[in-house]
């Protein structure tokens, strides 16, 4: 039906004309490195003074040098917006990596504190234990000082016991031999007493050996208390039995001076008996036996202390050996202390680096989050600039926008993956905008605003022109019209599937985002009417679908010369009436929807062979906007016309005979009409057959005036239709290249009297 192509252009997704958000990764068009921006650089100076720049001619009534001036403005443009688009796409991958950067960073910031985490608590428990050892350890210690410093006292008493026990033992040896002197001349004084000075001699003769050998036993304790001493080694357990044999000793000692004391006086009254020998023998024998009595005594008292010295050696030797085995303990616990204070510091070191690391991966973090931080603003402040400069070119160009829906395969329509005859690009310049058709032989490549694959939902649909259904409130025309063979899906992406609210159409979406959108905007001082019509156009004839008591006669009469004649009529600003047509105002959603129901009921439909219930005619929805500002008094006008045309088909293919036949024909005989406008669009000849068709003269606003006007092809994917699927893109590749009026806002009030239009 239409020619290819001869240029297919580049374009941009509609869904950021008059300020629209930011386009997705799969509708943004990508610019590829070394294009003609190639080595460029823009500044914000450079790029205001862009957008300000005002076209000078020398002719201003010339087309052609102003065609020229616009197409050198607009070439340098797209040379800014590509540049913008490569700093942009920089950015994003900058970005990118500083985000896994920052994530990477941070998981190793988290693993490194759980890490040292779990060191601090192992530390901290092997510190604690280590401390508890060093106390008790410490304990132990202090403890045996305190023992052997007893130790160490008590032996140094009973040193010096010792020595005044020798002082004794000299000082009585002394006086052992005065006597022996007194007792000589005492026997050449007194021969009677020859007996018992003999005695008196043999007696001392004793004493003095066992004064001897108790001289000797000293000796031997002093030696065994001297190598103690150098020792000094700590009695913990035996002190207490020690320091008991010590009071015995000493107890002891003191007998003996106490008895060495008894004999000085005894031998002072020997001197005295001696003087006095012959009258006292009586009582000289007695002293004499008196002493017999004590030496026994003080014999046993000395065998007595030298067993017990006997067992304070054994004792002094057991002691000996256990603190032998003490300090090798006490060495070794000293060792581990050591040791353990080693590992302390060796872990307080391991702590020390693993905080530094730490604080670098923090700080290390920090500049990442700062430079990230400073990417974003970058990138939101190029967005907002390319943004502007998008749709400064949208409204420089005015182009229509184009985008190619394809529907998913039906149950009955299995097709293999040999058999499939659509593809989709996935270069970097083509994705999300570039569909191929392959037939026989040949391949097809096709490239639009947007391409939507048979898995997108409605949703997703409806967000790429959720934009432009905005700008009807902002005061423009927008016309949305869908395009395609029949069973291609257009009613289903204007209309959706009644009462399923995920596969709702474009319409009753639209609808819902305008009235959500005016109750947003009342609290800013908007106020908002709407008036909605709806009409088909069956076999070149325009029919009311909102006529009241509709009837099947009223239908009829419609086709005949007996009913009302409805007459399109363009006025001078644009605005496109049609006469006697029902407009109804509305308020909400409910009441649209209601009449949208009413108006599918009263739609023309049929079956044939290509659909069970095929749309027999033009559909074509249209909703007026009067808004007004009471606090600014700025008033705006805008129009809303959603259009789902009848389904292109060939007469071999649906089988249609009688009335199916004549409405096919007159639904080709339009569409060609429509072609034939978009041929001469895209020529730019002076004179474009808009009349041709009823069609083409409702829609002459929407393809040749100043309206946002786009288009949804439809194709299905079902290799039999491949045909009609290339005449389909072909089309709608040559109304990609047609270039129409600049959009331009509706701020005029609205006449009392006035109808509903459809520019």
């Amino acid at each position: 039906m239409v020619g290819p192509a001869k240029n297919g252009r580049v374009r941009h997704a509609f869904s950021v004309v008059n300020g629209g958000q930011e386009l997705g990764p799969s509708s943004a068009p990508v610019s590829n490195a070394g294009s003609e921006s190639g080595g460029i650089e823009f500044t914000r100076e450079d790029v205001d003074a862009l957008l300000n720049e005002r076209p000078k001619r020398k002719d201003r009534f010339s087309l052609k040098e102003k065609c020229e001036t616009m197409s050198e403005y607009i070439k340098r443009l797209k040379l800014c917006i590509k540049w913008f688009q490569e700093l942009e796409e920089s950015y994003l991958i900058e970005r990118k990596k500083l985000e896994n950067d920052v994530e990477v960073s941070e998981r190793q910031r988290d693993e490194m504190g759980i890490l040292l985490k779990n060191k601090e608590e192992e530390l901290n428990s092997i510190i604690a234990e280590l401390r508890k050892n060093y106390a008790s350890l410490q304990e132990k210690f202090t403890k045996e000082e305190l023992d052997k410093m007893a130790a160490m006292e008590s032996l140094a008493r009973e040193r010096e016991t010792r020595l005044e026990i020798e002082r004794s033992q000299n000082s009585l040896s002394d006086e052992h031999g005065r006597v022996q002197r007194e007792l000589s001349s005492a026997t050449q004084k007194i021969t009677s007493l020859n007996d018992m000075y003999k005695r008196l001699q043999e007696y001392i003769a004793s004493l003095q050996q066992y004064n001897s050998k108790l001289h000797n036993d000293l000796s031997t304790v002093e030696e065994d208390f001297k190598r103690v001493e150098k020792e000094k080694v700590c009695m913990v357990e035996n002190l207490s039995m020690l320091r008991g044999q010590l009071s015995v000793s000493k107890q002891t000692q003191d007998d003996a001076i106490k008895q060495r004391d008894a004999l000085v006086n005894e031998v002072a009254s020997l001197r005295m008996e001696l003087q006095q020998v012959r009258d006292d023998r009586d009582r000289h024998k007695l002293q004499v036996q008196t002493l017999t009595a004590e030496y026994t005594t003080y014999k046993e008292s000395t065998e007595k202390s030298s067993f017990e010295v006997d067992n304070l050696k054994s004792k002094y030797t057991e002691l000996e050996v256990r603190c032998l085995s003490q300090t090798d303990q006490i060495k070794t616990l000293k060792d581990q202390l050591m040791i353990a204070e080693e590992k302390v510091q060796m872990s307080n070191l391991t702590t020390l680096e693993t905080r530094t690391d730490y604080e670098g991966q923090k700080k290390l973090i920090s500049e990442l989050q700062t430079r990230l931080a400073d990417a974003e603003f970058k990138l939101i402040e190029g967005e907002m600039l390319r943004k502007k400069l998008h749709n400064t070119i949208l409204e420089l160009k005015g182009n229509i926008r184009v985008f190619c829906r394809v529907r998913p395969l039906l149950a009955d329509e299995d097709v293999s993956t040999e058999g499939k005859v659509i593809s989709y690009p996935t270069s970097m310049d083509a994705l999300g905008r570039g569909i191929d058709l392959v037939q026989p032989g040949q391949k097809h490549s096709f490239t639009f605003d947007k391409v939507f694959m048979p898995e997108i939902s409605q949703e997703d649909v409806f967000e790429d022109i959720s934009q432009l259904v905005q700008s009807a409130l902002d005061g423009y025309k927008v016309c949305i019209f869908a395009y395609g063979q029949t069973g291609s899906g257009k009613t289903y992406t204007m209309m959706g599937k009644p009462g399923d609210q995920d596969q709702k159409g474009l319409v009753p979406r639209s609808l819902e985002q305008i009235f959500k959108t005016i109750q947003s905007l009342q609290p800013q001082g908007w106020k908002y009417e709407m008036q909605v019509s709806m009409l088909e156009i069956y076999n070149e004839t325009i029919r009311d679908l909102l006529a009241p008591n509709r009837s099947s006669s009223d239908m009829l009469r419609e086709n005949g010369i007996g009913g009302k004649q409805y007459t399109i009529k363009h006025d001078a600003n644009g605005n496109t009436h049609v006469s006697d047509l029902t407009i109804v105002d509305v308020c909400t959603a409910k009441e649209v929807s209601y009449l949208l129901e009413r108006a599918e009921h009263s739609r023309s439909v049929g079956k044939t062979q290509m659909n069970e219930q095929s749309s027999r005619s033009h559909f074509v929805f249209t909703l007026r906007i009067s808004g007004v500002n009471e606090s600014t008094e700025q008033q705006v006008q805008g129009v809303l016309n959603l259009i789902d045309l009848a389904g292109s088909e060939r007469l071999s293919k649906s089988g249609s005979t009688g009335d199916r036949l004549k409405e096919t024909q007159a639904i080709n005989k339009s569409l060609s009409s429509l072609s034939d406008v978009i041929f001469a669009l895209a020529k730019k000849e002076d004179h474009v057959p808009f009349r041709n068709s009823k069609l083409t003269y409702l829609l002459q606003p929407c393809l040749g005036g100043d309206s946002k006007t786009l288009m949804f092809v439809n194709i299905s994917p079902e290799p039999s239709s491949a045909g009609e699927s290339l005449c389909s893109l072909r089309f709608a590749s040559r109304v990609n290249a047609c270039d129409i009026g600049v959009p331009r806002r509706q701020t005029s009030m609205r006449p009392p009297d006035s109808r509903m239009s459809y520019g």
